[in-house]
């Protein structure tokens, strides 16, 4: 979740030309006055989730037109092809006033950089919601310091090791608080029969087959940052370092070899598919602990909930990141935003246009506005229940739509903090997302954030994916034992010797513009 956030989606052939193209129609922004006709309507282009795009006579879009007081005119684009509309878009010269950006991607970060979208860098603090976006995130959505969007925030800090909670109280053994104890109780649950069946058929740690590579939010990135291994990058001595030149790094990567060496963990990891449910391991009694986020518990608490209704909730508890062998809590976030909300010049020309757009866009982050993008219509399709929100159920086409379109504009909110949780599904759901409250907010305390984050170096850009794929690729197999750890120093050197040397000087000198910070 770190590294691939700059993970080219196209050639760089194609970004450039986009750049080219929109440079060339892109007129110089003017404090001139508006024109009322570009006021009254907002042309936006956003991803669609669900099978259905949204009506633009739909209860949905009527709600959000009366909240921010204009008209919409909605291009809705599948999200299973969103990033090649947008490269189409970006180089077309034809855009859209606002258009979700889900990265940075070239085509994008070229064409911000040539001047084709608003600089938003010191302007959202004029706006009392959109003031509210966190520091850490706006800076990790930032291009080498300057903010080209509205940054979607997503939640923080997300890690959790969801474990078996009855094979804890077979063995007698407490919840995991540190990296010793997490061992520990690896070991215990594939050696010491914890299901009862008087075999040795299960195991303690399960890992899926990662997609990406080195820091993409993988269970052997947070079990590394746990060790205190830098977020993608590390400062040293004044100066950028890849993480994996760390000696914490290595001290987490050895650590990891010894599950695998003692075979602790499922010997189906290298192809078990983490894009699928991963965790039917767990819920059918062969595997103890996952670590992933804590949506996964919710998700695991729900397949247990329909093959023991009654008991389900014995089955489950979850802890957050854990302590070190140092002693300290190195806690690894998420980027804490999914793309950003881009504002084009071509099509939002002066000054007054653009403040007018983003008062729009400041409703939009009020806590009214982000009671109707995440919860809908109260007494529509949601009522509320003790402070929570909790679903209508109705088979009335309306709601049905209601429901659906609510899917669609959630993509276009920017803030998403103060809206209602739902009413949770039952006891020990209720108990494990106060749990997970508690301990996601300690983590944000000691949270590892990625000094590099607001960096792109134009060598990454093109070849980011590849050298990405040479470090995780390295890393599973030595944690499978094809590679001893001077392969896998090996195997680190190629990164370098293949581009990664460029990436860290780039790194470095847009580290040292920025001040070192």
């Amino acid at each position: 979740m770190r590294w691939n956030a700059h993970r080219p989606i196209m050639a760089g052939a194609i970004a450039a030309a986009a750049a080219v193209a929109l440079t060339a129609c892109t007129s110089s922004p003017g404090g001139g006055k508006a024109d009322p006709a570009d006021l009254a309507t907002i042309d936006m282009m956003a991803p669609v989730i669900t099978a259905q795009a949204p009506s633009a006579t739909g209860d949905m879009q009527k709600a959000v037109e009366q909240l921010t007081g204009k008209k919409l005119n909605m291009t809705w684009v599948p999200n299973s092809s969103y990033n090649d509309k947008t490269n189409i878009t970006l180089a077309s010269g034809s855009m859209p006033e606002v258009m979700v950006i889900q990265g940075k991607i070239p085509a994008f970060v070229q064409n911000a950089k040539a001047g084709a979208f608003w600089d938003l860098t010191d302007r959202i603090d004029k706006y009392p919601n959109l003031a509210k976006a966190n520091k850490q995130v706006r800076l990790g959505a930032s291009i080498d310091g300057h903010l080209y969007g509205l940054p979607r925030e997503r939640q923080l800090m997300r890690v959790a090791v969801t474990i078996r909670k009855d094979w804890l109280a077979k063995l007698g053994l407490p919840e995991p608080a540190t990296v010793q104890d997490l061992y520990a109780v690896a070991k215990a649950f594939t050696e010491n029969d914890p299901d009862g069946n008087g075999k040795k058929d299960t195991y303690g740690i399960l890992f899926p087959k990662w997609p990406s590579g080195y820091a993409s939010g993988s269970p052997y990135d947070v079990i590394e940052t746990w060790f205190g291994a830098p977020n993608a990058w590390g400062a040293r001595d004044g100066k950028l370092v890849p993480g994996f030149d760390t000696t914490q790094f290595a001290d987490g990567a050895r650590y990891i070899r010894r599950l695998f060496d003692e075979k602790l963990v499922n010997p189906d990891f290298a192809t078990l598919d983490s894009g699928k449910p991963w965790e039917d391991a767990f819920t059918n009694g062969k595997g103890g602990i996952i670590i992933d986020t804590s949506s996964r518990t919710l998700s695991i608490l729900s397949s247990l909930k329909q093959k023991d209704a009654a008991n389900y909730g014995k089955y489950v508890t979850a802890v957050g990141n854990l302590l070190g062998p140092d002693g300290v809590r190195h806690s690894l976030p998420t980027f804490g935003y999914s793309g950003f909300l881009a504002v084009s010049k071509q099509s939002v020309p002066t000054e007054a246009e653009l403040n007018d757009l983003l008062a729009v866009l400041d409703k939009l982050a009020s806590k009214e506005g982000q009671i109707l993008l995440n919860n809908g219509i109260e007494g529509r399709n949601f009522t509320l229940d003790n402070g929570a929100a909790k679903p209508v159920t109705s088979t009335d086409p309306a709601i049905v739509t209601l429901k659906n379109d609510l899917g669609a504009f959630g993509q276009i909110g920017t803030l998403g903090n103060d809206f209602y949780q739902p009413v949770p599904a039952g006891q020990p759901e209720k108990e494990i997302l106060d749990k997970r409250a508690v301990f996601h907010a300690r983590d944000l305390e000691t949270a590892v954030y990625n000094p590099a984050a607001a960096f792109v170096a134009p060598t990454y850009t093109q070849q980011g994916a590849q050298l990405d794929l040479i470090v995780g690729d390295a890393q599973v197999k030595y944690f499978a034992g094809q590679l001893d750890e001077s392969g896998l120093k090996k195997e680190t050197g190629r990164w370098h010797s293949e581009g990664g040397d460029k990436v860290v000087t780039e790194m470095n000198d847009l580290y040292a513009k920025a001040g070192g910070k």
